[in-house]
């Protein structure tokens, strides 16, 4: 085949399904994961039986943790893999279901991501090289320095960082799914206690558990299984890349330039035409630089598409309308899946109480520790 498999193969998702992200509890990961799975057949149509693979994104259960769960579910034989790629684990899984149903390898893949808190253990830690400082490796600081530069070089108020944390608070409200579901205002957002530099407890994403999982599916499959088309949404494009050194922007930046730019181009649209996105706002200064990095807006622009409410449910484009992880939680392995359960929902105009009107084009796009980035474009029946 020429290029990209998913123009050559539709692949569509046809199921989703979300634990509730939460803090910490006693809660096995089984249950969490379970749940999501149960969630995606029921709203799909399927048998556990009729999966024919999966793929199960985490980043601190341990070995063996996708084929443990799955056999509460019947063992029927289907292929696993575990996938761990950072916060972009799930996103990850995500691609590689959408990959081997557009070879033509299978027809019925699952993608899931589960997650506990683990004992956030990471490999840069254990490398043997002395670190440049004790915060070297700590990505709160890493963003608050970020957060700090860009307010020097563009006059940026702590009330522009603060607003992207008030919008996803209240996106995040009207989301049953959310860790966070009560709406905060400008003061209590800087108000709240400082953590790092600028950047306070309401402006970082907390940490957490749950799951979510997604169903991909062929034509085939589809027409074979007397599946719903009219809820099925198309995966224009799946692309993965990790950074370079950047001469400019700071390297993550224009990873996420190039890695959507990439994705949008391998769907065949334009930034201006994306009514959703679900980015990586794990510290409100992200959302404002990946926007413009997206190019939903124009560069330096990021903090003036928010207090003009462009990027509002309801705006020029809804980013972020689950809550992003700032509200809706962040638990890792699950975040990347739950991004495309949020976009498959808002596309399908399935998302009571934060529908964004007439969605027809969305992008889900993640980042990684280490670090690495995962873009996907998907696209209404």
């Amino acid at each position: 085949m020429n290029g990209p498999l998913l123009k050559q193969r539709p692949v569509y998702v046809i199921g989703i399904g979300v634990h509730p992200y939460q803090f910490p509890s006693e809660t096995p990961y089984l249950q969490l994961g379970l749940a999501a799975i149960r969630e995606a057949l029921r709203d799909a149509g399927l048998a556990w039986p009729q999966v024919q693979s999966a793929f199960v994104g985490t980043a601190a259960l341990g070995m063996a943790a996708g084929r443990v769960m799955l056999r509460h579910l019947g063992s029927t034989g289907l292929e696993v893999a575990q996938v761990e790629n950072a916060s972009a684990s799930g996103s990850t899984a995500f691609r590689l279901a959408c990959l081997q149903v557009a070879s033509g390898e299978r027809d019925v893949v699952l993608a899931a991501g589960v997650d506990k808190f683990g004992d956030g253990r990471r490999a840069v830690l254990k490398d043997g090289l002395p670190p440049l400082s004790p915060t070297a490796h700590v990505p709160l600081v890493k963003f608050a320095l970020l957060a700090r530069r860009y307010m020097r070089e563009r006059g940026l108020r702590h009330e522009d960082l603060a607003a992207v944390a008030v919008k996803n608070h209240g996106n995040a409200s009207r989301n049953p799914y959310a860790q966070f579901r009560k709406p905060r205002t400008l003061e209590q957002v800087l108000r709240s206690p400082k953590v790092a530099g600028d950047l306070t407890a309401l402006q970082c994403c907390p940490r957490g558990e749950g799951a979510a999982a997604v169903i991909v599916v062929s034509d085939e499959a589809i027409r074979r299984l007397g599946l719903a088309r009219a809820r099925a949404v198309r995966v224009l494009s799946s692309v993965a890349g990790s950074e370079e050194l950047a001469q400019e922007a700071p390297a993550l930046v224009e990873l996420v330039r190039k890695s959507s730019a990439e994705a949008l181009a391998q769907a065949g649209v334009g930034a201006s035409e994306l009514d959703i996105v679900e980015l990586h706002d794990a510290f409100t200064i992200e959302e404002l630089l990946y926007s413009e990095a997206v190019g939903v807006c124009a560069p330096g622009e990021g903090a003036a598409f928010v207090a003009r409410g462009a990027s509002r449910i309801g705006g020029e484009c809804a980013i972020n309308p689950s809550g992003g992880l700032i509200g809706m939680g962040h638990p890792l392995g699950p975040t990347g899946v739950g991004q495309v359960a949020e976009i498959t929902r808002q596309l399908r105009g399935e998302a009571q109480g934060r529908q964004h009107q007439g969605a027809r084009l969305g992008l889900a796009h993640m980042i990684g520790l280490g670090s690495v980035a995962v873009a996907h474009v998907l696209a209404r029946p």
